[in-house]
């Protein structure tokens, strides 16, 4: 399969051009049109590497900690149609039998794949997190840091974790890190109060990546610049809730300038609520309320977002003064990186995965292909 006339969107550049499809990889880039081959005409639309979500709870009514095929499949289905064609499950701060049940379903899905998009691993958000920056996360369930508490968590599906938020102040923290650094888990600090001297120590222990910037984090003063201000001052990466509710956008085009667009990540942290209307849901056992696409505990408090990465995409492009490509970005090669998969996903280029998404000038999905099929 050939599509044509397309804007390709590649890491450093936008170009219109052609892209082949063959046994669910990209083999060629601009090729001459073969006889009797199928063509795909993308009117001018630009084709896009398939998003990256690293950060997401749920969404259709579903979430992870469900426990099930079902929900994960849910998700899957939901968020493809948004454009996201590869994914984190991400757990929350429950019992340690609930997780572990979590990544069983997430470990079996990563070998079968849910309803066609990739499962790529699991993020562990919680229970190892402060109790002054919970947040949404249930305190009911805290557990302190430690090697034993996280051996039992993962037993029998410890290749499926990629990634893990925790509280690097925390009493235990730092012989978790170490630990997890060891094994090749990412460690991110987050729903942490850490100071800014706290937080530069957890970062030469192997703490590598920030969790939601500026939310559920000691935040920037210009004497105490706390864990925002030592994200801004190492090479560690980080990831946005880029909704216009959780950060304002100048606070997002000042992270942006700051990081650079090779260090951030979009995220949606999206809970079941997405792609579904306003209403009751629920959330790490907490109940939700939804209205006007902020989703709130009872008390307030941030719970998650109704984000999709298409509209975080188009939010930071229309807020945020980047370029589409350095935007798309953030989506796509950023977070395959992360995941450790930029060998095969998150670009434009020969021998990589067809894990492709079909946007306007608006960036309104228009079709999604996963390994070279084309969804419903």
């Amino acid at each position: 399969m050939l599509i044509t006339n397309c804007q390709i969107i590649f890491k450093d550049k936008i170009e219109k051009g052609a892209v082949r499809i063959e046994d669910g990889k990209i083999t060629a880039i601009n090729p001459e049109i073969q006889k009797d081959e199928e063509v795909v005409d993308a009117k001018g639309m630009y084709l896009s590497p398939g998003f990256i979500d690293i950060h997401i709870h749920g969404a259709a009514g579903y979430d992870t900690m469900d426990g099930t095929n079902e929900a994960i499949n849910s998700i899957a289905k939901a968020i493809a149609k948004h454009g996201t064609t590869s994914f984190l499950p991400t757990t929350m701060t429950m019992s340690v039998a609930e997780i572990n049940q979590t990544l069983k379903v997430i470990a079996q899905l990563m070998k079968e794949g849910a309803k066609g998009v990739n499962v790529l691993g699991a993020h562990l958000e919680g229970p190892f997190i402060s109790p002054k920056a919970i947040g949404a996360q249930n305190p009911k369930h805290l557990i302190s840091p430690s090697i034993e508490a996280y051996d039992e968590m993962v037993k029998g599906c410890e290749e499926a974790v990629i990634s893990m938020t925790l509280a690097p102040e925390v009493e235990g923290a730092e012989a978790l890190i170490r630990y997890l650094r060891d094994k090749g888990v990412m460690c991110s600090a987050g729903h942490t109060k850490a100071t800014y001297e706290e937080m530069m120590a957890a970062i030469s222990w192997g703490v590598t990546h920030g969790t939601h910037l500026y939310n559920g984090m000691s935040a920037f003063t210009h004497r105490e610049p706390g864990v925002v201000g030592a994200i801004f001052d190492s090479e560690i990466t980080t990831e946005t809730i880029s909704d216009g509710i959780h950060s304002d956008y100048a606070a997002l085009r000042i992270a942006y300038k700051q990081k650079g667009t090779d260090k951030v990540m979009l995220i949606s942290d999206a809970m079941m609520a997405c792609c579904m209307p306003d209403g009751k849901y629920a959330l790490g056992g907490q109940d939700v309320f939804v209205t006007n696409n902020a989703a709130r505990l009872e008390n307030g408090a941030l719970a998650g977002s109704v984000l999709t990465l298409d509209k975080a995409i188009h939010n930071v492009h229309t807020n945020c003064k980047l370029p589409l490509y350095e935007v798309v970005k953030m989506a796509t090669y950023n977070p395959a990186k992360f995941c450790s998969v930029e060998d095969h996903k998150g670009l434009i280029a020969e021998g990589y995965d067809a894990d492709l998404v079909l946007f306007d000038e608006n960036i309104k999905v228009s079709k999604v292909w996963i390994k070279g099929k084309q969804l419903n």
